[in-house]
């Protein structure tokens, strides 16, 4: 089984987005795959059929259930902030451990596993823990999304460079075109190219015209 762990530069930046171009590709290239956002925060338990985990579950061909839901993001909060405040404000608390056993348990033999994390690389995910020590413990690749932003440059190749830091291989960077882009996304690359090594650098186009599986070697 192949795993890839999606997080982001930052919150917001098309994490889902990214996570849900990567299951149709995979699908139609005719590859078994499954997916987990094992944490979501923002989650409104009345009205789950926007939510993050219902377009993963949708991407999957799979119907939006209490079941289905309870399968991919068992961990689900109510306010849109880091999980280990919206665990504390819910009276409740998240062990890193118990959540990294969840990833590797789902997924089968000659299939992809995606694992879609929550905010970017450095949101705190426990009181001591944050997604990064999360990204350690699963030991899958990583597929960093970052936006195009002003600001981008920094925020990407600080979240990079903390994530290879970290002994943690870096399958691509995906730059997902934000709604106000100060260059072409075709600049935001060449220069992110150049400081990111051999880590492969995709653009995509807020129309969603990438091939990203390919391009990072997925399939």
């Amino acid at each position: 089984m192949t795993s890839l762990f999606v997080s982001g530069s930052g919150t917001n930046v098309g994490k889902t987005f990214v996570t849900t171009i990567l299951l149709n590709e995979i699908r139609q290239a005719g590859i078994a795959c499954t997916a987990v956002k094992p944490v979501i925060s923002g989650f409104d338990d009345d009205g789950p059929g926007e939510s993050d985990t219902a377009l993963i579950l949708e991407a999957l061909g799979r119907d939006v259930t209490r079941n289905s839901i309870d399968e991919i993001s068992p961990w689900r909060f109510r306010e849109p902030i880091s999980p280990d405040m919206a665990a504390a404000h819910e009276g409740r608390a998240l062990d890193i451990q118990e959540i990294a056993r969840f990833c590797d348990a789902n997924g089968a033999l000659n299939s992809i596993r995606i694992i879609e994390g929550v905010g970017g690389v450095m949101v705190p995910l426990t009181e001591q823990a944050t997604i990064l020590d999360l990204m350690v413990e699963v030991a899958a690749p990583v597929l960093l999304v970052a936006g195009s932003y002003l600001g981008t440059l920094s925020h990407t190749l600080t979240a990079l460079h903390a994530v290879q830091n970290r002994g943690l291989t870096v399958a691509g960077v995906v730059i997902s075109e934000s709604l106000e882009s100060p260059v072409p996304l075709s600049e935001t690359q060449a220069t992110l190219s150049r400081f990111a090594g051999k880590v492969p650098v995709v653009t995509l186009p807020r129309d969603g015209s990438s091939e990203i599986a390919k391009e990072i070697g997925l399939i």
